[in-house]
């Protein structure tokens, strides 16, 4: 089933691409009312307007659906999901901060620059 979803959507994706690709400007249209236009009757007098963007509109939510299928498939087969309104967490794969880490830690008080590093501007040390 999800080979077929797959399958539509790509055919889907491609047709909206040449639909797109095929549509007049508006511009066109100008140039259209002088005379211009009249070579490009294949779809009647109303030119092609009208057929392509109705089924432009029909092939995006018909693109549209399958995605939304193909989101429904790739939850289910990644296992994830929601319990009781709360994501599902395990605690004990969240890594552990050592002790000794240089990274700071939330709870430490600022040190002072060291070596011979210039204080920063309006860093309490008088020098401004």
């Amino acid at each position: 089933m999800e080979t077929l979803v797959i399958l539509v959507h790509v055919i889907v994706a491609v047709a909206i691409v040449a639909l797109v690709l095929m549509q007049q400007g508006k511009g066109a249209d100008a140039g259209a009312a002088f005379g211009s236009g009249a070579s490009q009757t294949m779809f009647g007098s109303g030119g092609t307007g009208n057929f392509l963007t109705k089924t432009t509109t029909l092939a995006a939510v018909v693109f549209f659906v399958t995605s939304l299928t193909l989101a429904i498939f790739a939850r289910q087969q990644a296992g994830v999901g929601f319990d009781d309104g709360l994501p599902v967490m395990d605690m004990d794969s969240l890594p552990v901060m050592e002790e000794d880490s240089d990274l700071p830690q939330l709870d430490a008080a600022p040190q002072e620059p060291e070596g011979d590093l210039p204080a920063l501007p309006g860093s309490g040390n008088g020098n401004q």
